[in-house]
């Protein structure tokens, strides 16, 4: 793209904001011009501010970018169409709706504004047609939001789009997730060191509304969330009845042909990637694929008793969180600005 369209990080400096700097910082489409982190951090040097716990060196194209006042003018100042928002919910809910009414296109990994019946929760892969509704929040006319599902909900969906063609009746899921998915700083180490916890606040119900929404189909959902002490990484334990008898080989059949959304440059060419190796797949394969992190893996398929039976995994912080925001972003760019 000769022009890339300006855009703008909200809450750079967390896990999720690290992830979006770190994909912004040589994106293809999209030009690095604003990022905003807390009052303390504002007019200091990104690098000198933040606490990078990716699992990699930071980008140099990042490292001396001014952290930036949250404001709304200087943002259109800098040419900003594009806002990405790292947010807390609490501040995302104040945030974002006035982002949107002065035109700003913000897509969003908060949760804040996930359930208005105009904000679409989006996966490329699975609902891109859910696109249209921000014609319901004034577009073009007026800017949009446009939220990524829960992280959990992410993999999931992603799982499950092949397979709704067999007809989904139950869904059972169980989830490991991993310390990063609670932020930084997270958990005390007192309470997650050799020890998980079986319970993530508001977590199971936004898998039960959510896989529902985005997949735009009606099952009964069962799901347990449990934190565990790993760095990055949510696997899933997943059990599904359904209306048609189905086969292992028929499933590994509609993972290995889904590849929609090819054009946009964040999606992988094999987006689920199933191995019948016995230990996969693994949190330590989380930021595996290319693009790093914005693959969903799937192992350990098995029928019993007519159900079906798998494991995934998926990145949290990358496609389960800022890496969907960033391809929901592309999504737009390519449906509705023909780039």
């Amino acid at each position: 793209m000769e022009n890339k369209i300006k855009v703008a990080v909200m809450g750079a400096t967390g896990a999720v904001g690290q992830v979006f700097m770190w994909m912004l910082s040589d994106h293809p489409w999209f030009e690095l011009a604003y990022c905003t982190a807390s009052a303390a951090r504002v007019g200091q040097k990104y690098a000198s501010t933040v606490h990078w716990v990716m699992p990699f060196e930071m980008p140099e194209a990042i490292k001396d970018i001014d952290v930036k006042e949250f404001n709304f003018d200087a943002m259109k100042e800098a040419g900003v169409k594009i806002v990405f928002s790292a947010l807390p919910a609490a501040v995302a809910m104040e945030a974002e709706p006035q982002l949107r009414a002065r035109g700003f296109y913000v897509f969003s990994n908060a949760a804040a504004m996930r359930y208005d019946q105009d904000v679409p929760i989006l996966i490329p892969d699975t609902n891109v047609e859910q696109l249209d509704l921000i014609r319901t929040q004034g577009y073009p006319q007026t800017g949009f939001c446009v939220t990524n599902a829960n992280c959990v909900t992410t993999g999931l969906a992603m799982a499950l789009a092949p397979l709704r063609k067999f007809g989904i009746k139950t869904i059972t899921i169980n989830s490991y997730q991993s310390v990063s998915g609670a932020g930084y700083p997270g958990l005390s180490s007192f309470d997650i060191t050799d020890n998980c916890i079986p319970f993530i606040k508001g977590e199971e119900e936004k898998i039960e509304k959510e896989v529902k929404k985005i997949l735009s189909i009606n099952p009964d959902v069962y799901a347990y969330t449990v934190r565990v002490p790993v760095m990055f990484g949510h696997l899933e334990t997943v059990w599904l009845d359904f209306e048609q008898d189905v086969e292992c080989d028929e499933i590994v059949k509609a993972w290995n042909e889904f590849k929609e959304c090819q054009d946009l440059p964040s999606t992988p060419k094999q987006p689920i990637v199933y191995s019948p190796e016995s230990t996969f797949p693994q949190p330590k394969y989380a930021f595996w694929g290319n693009p790093k992190g914005m693959v969903v893996y799937t192992g350990r398929l098995k029928k019993k008793n007519g159900k079906i039976g798998f494991c995934l995994l998926v990145n949290n912080i990358v496609k389960g969180a800022a890496g969907g925001s960033i391809q929901n972003a592309e999504a737009f760019v390519s449906r509705f600005l023909n780039r």
